[in-house]
């Protein structure tokens, strides 16, 4: 190995010499670029002794009392080339040893231990973003909507007495709907679908906007704005095809069954006023809207009768308005209330 290396200075100071000659040409700078790239060996021999002669004096041993730090022009030397290689030669095996080289080899180790250290760092780092998950709990209060920003460039508006839980990792995103209600604004990241979790039930976008509602009775989810992928829990029999839900979809589980209804846009956004402070309905039974009014309110209305349950009711009202919601049925259809401090029954006459 030694002397394959002595051979590699050997031709490198007979390119150096050559190169400080005045006939140097194009066509003798291709040759030595072609040696150089021929092998790492040849690049790093060149320019250590390239380094080495210039630090060795060469100035002073070949230049006739130049003093300049700069080297003269290239044929400012008058030995042959042969020559300017054996001094070359000469003047690296006639360099005083110093402590200069055990310094470099200390620094040199200390450099690749640094270096070894930022990788192992780097590694390390990017092992923990990629398993990272950061997680949130979020829940309000009755009567209380809030809209959130979440740490993905979403947003969650939450409805009275909700409850998420939501996993942001570097590969999904992934909300479990406990109770209520909340509508999403799912920022684009087709990297990473977005899930909402409810009953079994997964509804998974990319970049949308759409509502997942929970309640005893029923699920629902409402998509106002791209496509939503609802996919439903597997059964003894296996997995269940998904249901693609466009915009103006309307999903409703009850018990093992599930209804899907495509409704014009503005109606299918009605449904999600309450984030406005309105109950919007369209020919409801009233036992369906005093359902909704109890959702948002402290203070129940209990309805006393089927028949006043059946009544059907159309129109928006403030859900932090059940006082005048009542005095309305009073007035324009045959319903008597009866209120106390703690809700206010309806009565059929």
């Amino acid at each position: 190995m030694r002397g394959n290396s002595m051979a590699i200075e050997q031709v490198a100071a007979g390119w150096l010499a050559r190169r400080d000659g005045g006939r140097w040409n194009a066509d003798d700078e291709a040759a030595l670029q072609c040696w150089l790239e021929a092998d790492i060996g040849h690049r790093v021999a060149f320019l250590r002794l390239q380094a080495a002669w210039q630090e060795s004096g060469r100035l002073q041993a070949l230049g006739a009392g130049w003093q300049d730090r700069a080297a003269p022009a290239r044929g400012h030397w008058q030995a042959t080339p042969a020559d300017r290689r054996e001094q070359m030669l000469q003047a690296m095996a006639q360099r005083p040893a110093t402590a200069r080289p055990m310094r470099q080899r200390r620094f040199a180790r200390f450099a690749m231990a640094a270096t070894l250290a930022g990788c192992a760092l780097a590694l390390a780092f990017g092992w923990r973003s990629q398993g990272r998950v950061d997680t949130a709990s979020y829940r309000t209060a009755m009567g209380e909507v809030r809209t959130l920003p979440l740490a993905d460039g979403s947003r969650a508006t939450l409805a009275s007495a909700t409850g998420i839980e939501v996993r942001l990792s570097a590969r999904a995103r992934d909300v479990a709907l406990s109770s209520g209600e909340a509508i999403f604004e799912v920022a684009k990241d087709p990297h990473r679908p977005f899930a909402v979790a409810a009953d079994g039930y997964r509804a998974v976008a990319v970049g949308t906007r759409f509502s997942v509602r929970r309640d005893a009775a029923a699920l629902r989810v409402v998509v106002t704005e791209g496509t939503v992928r609802l996919d439903a829990p597997p059964t003894a029999a296996g997995a269940t095809p998904s249901v693609m839900l466009p915009a103006g979809s309307v999903a409703l589980v009850r018990g093992n069954g599930l209804l899907v209804r495509s409704l014009p846009l503005a109606d299918a956004q009605r449904l999600l006023d309450w984030r406005d402070g309105l109950l919007a309905f369209r020919d409801a039974p009233l036992s369906e809207v005093v359902a909704e009014f109890n959702r948002y309110n402290a203070r129940k209305l209990v309805l006393a009768d089927a028949q006043a349950g059946a009544l059907r009711i159309g129109g928006s009202f403030r859900w932090d308005n059940t006082d005048g919601f009542v005095r309305l049925l009073e007035t324009g259809f045959p319903v008597r209330a009866e209120a106390d401090a703690g809700r206010i029954v309806l009565h059929s006459r």
